[in-house]
Order: C-alpha cells, then structure tokens, then sequence
C-alpha cells in the first residue's frame, strides 16, 4: 500500500469520526446551525428588515420570513451588485454563481467564503466516505478527471462571477493537483466539443480511475473514447473504478454507461447546488444521500402537495416523514433565506435522514442539466406561433434520452394543430432559437452537440382530450401537463399521434 493511500485512510477515518457526531445528534445539529446563522446576520439588511434579533424560534422565524424564490430576493442581491456590504451576509459575497434564470434572465447567487468552504469540504468529504466504507484506495494512485465549466471568471459589480463547477476548479486541494485533468488550458476551452475532443487527446493514454461530472457530458466523453480507440472504457482505464456525478438522475444514463464501460463501476452521487451542497451518496449499500446537517445550511420543508397552498406547514427536520415529497427551503451562510431551491426531496431513512433528489416543485425538463421552465417553452411556442401561420390547440414537451439509430437526444414537442405552420422547418427552428436564447443550459447542450435541436410530433385534433380521459383526468381543474423528465406523458400520447 502507497504512502498516499495509507494517508487517505487516515483522513478518512478521521472524517468519518466527526460526521458521527452530527449524524448521530441531527436535531440539535440543525437548531444550533438555525441560531448561529440567525445571530450571524442580525446586523445585515435582511436582518434588519426581518426582525432578526427577535428571531429566538422556528415559529418566530416563520412568522418573520416569508418563503422567497429568486426574484423575490432579487432586490437584495441588486444591492450587493450596487456596492453595498452586510446586505445577505456580513461583508460582501466571495462570489456570483450564474445559473439561467427564470422569469427575468440570469440568477446570480452569492457564494460567500465561509460557504465555499463548505462545498468544497463537501466534495471531498464524499470521497474520503467512500473509502472509509469500502476501504478501497487504489485510485487515489491514479489520474482523476472533473469534467466543468471553465474556471475563467468575470465580475458583476466587483464581485468574481462564474459557473459553480468553474469556481469550486480554483479549491481543487494540493494533494490533487497533480492527479487531476484535465489541464488548466484545456478546462478554460468555452467550446465544448472542442473542449472534449482536447480532454479525449490528454487522457485516453493515462491511467484514469476516478471520472466525475454530470451524466449526459461524460457520456459524450466515453462515446468519443470509443470512437477514438476502438476499445470500452474500461478497457482503456483498466483502473477506473469511481464514477462521481450529481445534477440528473443517473438511472436513465445507467445501462448506457456500463454499456460504453464494458463494466460495473462504483458510483456516488452527489446533491450539490449553487445555492449549497446539500447531500452525497455515504453507503454503496444504501439508497439515498445523506443530508449534510453540519454545512452551514438549516432547512425547512413543505408537502410538495400542500406546497402552493397559503396554509402550507413549514417543518423541520424533526417533522419529516419517510417516504413523502417535500419542497425543499433553505437558509444559509451565503445569505439566502427560506429560499425555495426548487427541488423537492424524498426521505428514504430518517436515522440516518437520507434523501433522494424527487422532481422539481414546478414541472421541468432537466434530463440533461438543462432546467427548462414552463415559461420558456411557452414562450418561445408564442413566438413562434406570432411569425407563422399555426394555430395551436395543445402540446407537451419531453425527453427523447435513447432515440433510435444512434442519433443525438432531443427534446421532442408533442403538439395537437389546429392548423399546421406551413413552413414546418422555419416554425421549429423559431422555437429552437428561442430556447437557446432563453435557457444557457440549453444553448450549451445543442452547441456541445449533447442534444439536436428539438423535434416536433403532431397529434391528431382531440387527441389530448382522449389522453386525458384515459388518465381519469378531463375536465375539472386537470391540466395538461406542459413539462415532463421521463416519457411517461409523451408515451401515453403514442396513440393519439397524427
């Protein structure tokens, strides 16, 4: 056993001691967190504003500080990019992460330095887990890739400003930096099919064993790999042996990826955010990821059933229910507060609470980190219907992940015409070019060649009323719905098309 892999045991156990402690005290864990984050900003805008020193209680701070989504925290964060200080959180934001926005552009979300720290603990954490649970070191000998955004950062009102996955390049630890790939050069590529095509050129002749990144990037990577070398995977890195990733459910992606390996691989899923890191897999024997009560976030939770209605019980940790949907609310020490994350989660085990990522509060597709929002397909539909001749009854949108033929995945629009465009072409590439402008996640998928542009499929006239009646769900205040991640509605739809 190498020097490093007998460290990293060490390390590991010693991680592994710690997390004990707060997994074995949760409650009191999460209300000494709730206090001190509450003490921490008192003196902030926000605390001000909201009465913090009069917070002593959960129900105090229900009362005081409304559930918020990210343009109700919006002005605060206008603040911040004006020049002021103590706004959120003492001082000024570390960072602004930039994710796609929702209803007017692009979100900046504050990372602050004691924040970071905690996400980047968090990454590593989930790694040295592993290895305490499995005992298994040998790839901490190898070559280690993290396929991310480039760590090339700009700045918004004076503070640096990038991608998650670029900033947290820059907290990569020293006992890392010469295992890890690809090169800074390579990692600061904005093309992404270029950018691979590089990453391909410096690892296919190294001794990889650890991969991470969201599913649907690594798959293009392992297809290039093959392509390139004739060969699997794991064929190719006889030694990889850890697949990490985080941002879509991998379960789709699962046979494809050990198809493209020639092998099962170990995996640990991670739930990180812009807004925190959340959870990671801790037990290749468990389901779930176990939330991370120690990392500078207290959380709340709604029903995701109840979660629109006024009368809507905000619950701590100590009122969850194993098996329920619930809105995910979260405050934290980058100063966001009962902030609506968007992700509903699902207790799998309350000893010790382990969560599975469910769905989102609003319907969505994210089957390749897109997060497209109702909004943007309604209105890139409109614009396109605005330019053409169509006339449109009803659609739904969704994922096609495994098309026939080995084409690229596309986003398949099943629309019912009353009058069908007579430019076809033209109408489906207004709404293309309307998502891309929209949505950055989108535009980087079909520019990175991870998706083709979208696909539509007509449905007879009637043809979602028929649909709906076969789901028990015509009339009434049933809706059809507009956004959907798996192909359960566009499958139902099948024998309705035109």
């Amino acid at each position: 056993m190498s020097l490093k892999s007998i460290a990293a045991k060490l390390f590991a156990k010693n991680v592994a001691k710690k997390t004990s402690k707060w997994v074995n005290h949760p409650l009191e864990t999460q209300e000494k967190m709730f206090q001190g984050l509450i003490r921490e900003a008192s003196q902030t805008k926000f605390g001000k504003d909201h009465g913090f020193d009069r917070i002593k209680t959960h129900k105090d701070f229900v009362e005081q500080v409304p559930i918020r989504d990210y343009e109700e925290l919006k002005g605060y964060v206008q603040h911040i990019i004006d020049g002021q200080s103590d706004v959120l959180w003492p001082g000024k934001p570390a960072y602004f992460a930039k994710t796609s926005g929702t209803t007017s552009g692009a979100k900046y979300i504050p990372i602050t330095k004691e924040s970071i720290k905690y996400q980047v603990e968090a990454s590593r954490n989930a790694i040295l887990n592993y290895i305490h649970e499995t005992g298994n070191t040998n790839f901490v000998n190898g070559r280690m890739i993290f396929l991310q955004g480039s760590p090339e950062l700009e700045k918004k009102g004076g503070i640096k400003l990038g991608r998650l996955s670029g900033i947290s390049a820059h907290y990569v630890p020293n006992y890392l930096q010469k295992n890890r790939l690809p090169s800074w050069e390579t990692n600061c590529i904005e093309d992404w099919e270029t950018k691979v095509d590089k990453i391909v050129e410096e690892t296919e002749n190294e001794n990889m064993t650890v991969i991470a990144g969201i599913p649907s990037w690594v798959q293009m990577y392992f297809e290039k790999l093959n392509s390139k070398s004739g060969m699997k995977v794991g064929e190719l890195f006889k030694n990889f042996q850890l697949f990490i990733y985080g941002g879509v459910n991998y379960e789709p992606y699962r046979a494809k990826f050990e198809g493209l390996i020639g092998r099962k691989v170990d995996s640990i899923e991670l739930f990180p955010a812009s807004e925190g890191f959340f959870a990671y897999q801790d037990s290749q024997n468990e389901d779930g990821m176990l939330l991370l009560l120690n990392s500078g976030i207290f959380y709340e939770f709604v029903k995701a059933e109840e979660f629109f209605d006024e009368s809507a019980k905000r619950m701590t940790l100590a009122d969850v229910q194993v098996g329920v949907d619930y809105a995910m609310i979260i405050s934290t020490n980058a100063g966001l507060w009962a902030y609506n994350l968007g992700d509903t989660v699902r207790f799998v085990s309350i000893k010790p609470y382990r969560v599975v990522v469910s769905g989102r509060i609003k319907h969505f597709i994210s089957a390749f980190g897109e997060h497209v929002i109702a909004k943007e397909v309604e209105e890139a539909l409109q614009l396109a219907i605005g330019q053409s001749d169509a006339v449109v009854n009803e659609f739904t949108v969704a994922p096609q992940i495994a098309p026939p033929e080995g084409e690229l995945p596309y986003h398949e629009w099943l629309i019912e015409f009353e009058k069908e465009p007579s430019d076809k072409e033209k109408f489906i590439k207004l709404i293309d070019e309307s998502m891309q402008q929209q949505n950055s996640y989108y535009y980087d998928l079909i520019v990175g060649s991870i998706l083709q542009p979208l696909k539509i499929t007509a449905i007879k006239q009637g043809g979602f009323q028929d649909y709906m009646k076969t789901i028990g769900k015509l009339g009434g205040q049933n809706k059809v719905q507009r956004l959907s991640n798996d192909r359960k509605v566009a499958d139902g739809l099948s024998p309705f098309v035109h």
